[in-house]
């Protein structure tokens, strides 16, 4: 039975990467801080809080739409993650587990939408 939020497997999925991200992050260059890394924790952010924000917005409509703004969010994070592998900032495992991850989450939410119709 879902009561809140916090009992979506996508919201709780998605909160387990925003660690994650943070927890990569803490290893990019200094100089990144207000770049790269400020991007890739804002983009991994707003994932599980659009999550939130859409599901408390009590109307199917408004939450598929947020559900969609996750989405975006994510393939932005994907990006991001992309751009600082080509730059040599994460080894090429780190950035496969966090694009796995992103991906398996990227279909959870593409499920989800879908079943909102």
């Amino acid at each position: 039975m879902i009561k809140t939020y916090k009992d979506l497997l996508i919201w709780q999925k998605s909160m387990d990467f925003v660690t994650e991200v943070y927890q990569v992050t803490s290893n990019l260059p200094d100089n990144e801080k207000y770049g790269l890394i400020s991007q890739l924790r804002r983009s991994s952010i707003s994932v599980p809080a659009n999550i939130a924000e859409g599901f408390g917005r009590n109307s199917q409509g408004d939450f598929k739409r947020f559900l969609n703004i996750s989405m975006g969010s994510l393939f932005e994070l994907q990006t991001e993650i992309e751009i600082a592998r080509n730059l040599g900032f994460i080894e090429k495992e780190t950035f496969q587990k966090l694009y796995e991850d992103s991906r398996e989450i990227e279909r959870m939410i593409s499920s989800f939408i879908s079943k909102l119709g």
